[in-house]
């Protein structure tokens, strides 16, 4: 089956105090074009996230952002300690200070010291990477399995109408093989007549005549274009049939299918011709931005 470019995927994911949320989103594009937005903290996590991406994906503008938190509630308190040396040294003074003066002091609880400002931080745990990457590698794998359905399903849906249209091209194409058959008949009764109103109207050689009647013809011949317009819809049919990243050989055929539609409508030269050329143009135009879907 064909892909189609465009695709989205979130997540969301926790290992103890970390949490995160993940989106993965592509758009059509020329090439392969692969963006990450992760912490630079997290070694070797975005060398892995290219390697997966690129390895599952063809073309696109592909875009990979990580949103990363930590619980910082978690983190366990610590006791500055020369703090408490500076606020148990004042406190000595204070006392000494009474009593010189025959003041009494009530005792200080342990409680109320550490209830100062200062002598108990919320000091953050140092991080460990390597379990969270692997989390963040493991939690990737499924993200990136769902972004690649949806492109399928997508692929799915694009096989079918371009198929559909493809069909009409093959059917306007009969009927321009048909309407070519009608205008043979009237283009030979015109030559005939053309050929009599030049023999009588000016002396020139029957046979010279019929030599630039004979080329006139020739010129306004339809068969190749609809014998390559028949090829290009087998062609177009096997690409689909083959599946995987054929979206770039599909475009250069329906620049070919466009290139045969514009030479049937300057070689018409009746109406019923020209109406079934420009049905296929519009045809193929619609085929075209489908294909530019497609991976």
């Amino acid at each position: 089956m064909i892909s189609s470019m465009t695709g989205f995927a979130s997540a969301k994911g926790s290992i103890g105090a970390h949490s995160w949320s993940w989106e993965l989103r592509a758009v059509n594009g020329k090439g392969q074009d692969i963006r990450i937005r992760v912490p630079d903290w997290i070694t070797g996590l975005e060398a892995h996230l290219r390697a997966a991406v690129s390895s599952a994906t063809e073309r696109g503008n592909i875009t990979i952002g990580l949103r990363l938190a930590r619980e910082e509630a978690s983190a366990a308190p610590s006791l500055n300690r020369t703090q408490l040396g500076a606020v148990l040294a004042a406190m000595a003074e204070v006392e000494q200070q009474a009593m010189d003066l025959g003041l009494s002091l009530a005792p200080s609880t342990s409680s109320q010291i550490l209830a100062l400002r200062g002598l108990l931080e919320q000091s953050p745990t140092e991080d460990d990477p390597a379990p969270l990457l692997a989390a963040l590698k493991a939690d990737f794998e499924p993200l990136l399995q769902s972004f690649m359905a949806m492109r399928a399903a997508e692929g799915a849906q694009l096989d079918a109408l371009i198929r559909a249209q493809i069909d009409e091209i093959e059917r306007l194409t009969g009927a321009a093989a048909l309407a070519a058959e009608a205008r043979r008949a009237e283009s030979a009764a015109a030559f005939r007549a053309s050929l009599s109103r030049v023999m009588e109207a000016v002396d020139v050689e029957e046979g010279r005549i019929a030599q630039e009647l004979a080329m006139l013809a020739v010129k306004a011949d339809i068969t190749e274009e609809l014998d390559r317009l028949q090829a290009h819809v087998v062609a177009a049919r096997d690409l689909l049939d083959t599946g995987g990243p054929v979206g770039r050989k599909l475009d250069f055929l329906a620049q070919e299918f466009n290139r045969e539609a514009n030479t049937l409508c300057s070689k018409a030269q009746m109406s019923a011709l020209t109406r079934i050329g420009l049905d296929l143009k519009a045809v193929i135009d619609q085929m075209r931005e489908q294909i530019q879907n497609v991976e």
